[in-house]
């Protein structure tokens, strides 16, 4: 990716991060934020992420400053792409790492076969749950935090669209997946659905967003180098 003058962040300017795992997207934003009003000198600079990627993932998220910030909306609209890695016969109640097993069940008796009719059967227009560990709101507050205090969290199903899952390798009870999106999607609830499909558990242990829309992963920058290079400058 190319790198320009910090002036041009004043501006405006969208910048293609790949996000660090334990990090969460405002962790970026924050850095970012930090990073320019240091070395430009100033108090104030406007910097968005366009569209939240969960602290145990990596990968691309799109970061927008100053008048580019507008533009925020155009990027969550687009579909996006992950590879995802999970983990069948036990669930979370996070649906992924973030939180202990609490249930384990059979997958002596899942088959290739069996995995991908599951796949075919998750393809398309679903309504799907979201996690109660997530940023959806419910009174105003974010589900996570409730539900990490221990109080119920009553979401509802949300329509989205699966448009390419593959199964790229299974080494049971662990499978890697490539999947494509629409926004609003949860890998985490899609591993939910693939081990109930299978009639057994799963979860997702490792999950990277590979693109957003046209622009791929692979020529995003890390924030570490995107800080040197503002230092240089």
């Amino acid at each position: 990716m190319e790198y320009t003058r910090p002036e041009t962040y004043l501006e405006g300017a969208v910048l293609y991060i790949d996000k660090p795992l334990t990090w969460t997207s405002f962790d970026v934003v924050n850095k970012i934020r930090q990073s320019l009003k240091y070395i430009l000198g100033i108090k104030k600079i406007k910097v968005g992420h366009a569209g939240t990627l969960d602290p145990l993932a990596t990968g691309l998220v799109i970061i927008c400053t100053g008048k580019a910030t507008k533009q925020i909306m155009q990027y969550q609209d687009m579909d996006k792409a992950y590879t995802a890695q999970i983990r069948l016969g036990a669930t979370t109640p996070s649906f992924d790492l973030e939180t202990k097993e609490d249930q384990t069940y059979p997958w002596e008796h899942i088959s290739t076969e069996k995995i991908k009719k599951a796949l075919s059967e998750l393809s398309g227009d679903q309504e799907q749950m979201p996690p109660i560990f997530s940023a959806k709101s419910v009174d105003g507050k974010r589900a996570y935090v409730m539900a990490r205090k221990g109080k119920t969290v009553e979401l509802k199903p949300s329509l989205v669209h699966i448009s390419q899952i593959q199964l790229i390798s299974e080494n049971l009870p662990d499978l890697s997946l490539h999947v494509e999106c629409s926004k609003g999607t949860y890998i985490r609830s899609l591993a939910r659905d693939l081990g109930s499909k299978l009639d057994s558990g799963a979860h997702l242990s490792g999950l990277r967003r590979t693109r957003i829309g046209p622009y791929h992963v692979e020529k995003a920058m890390l924030v570490e180098d995107f800080i040197k290079n503002l230092k240089l400058l």
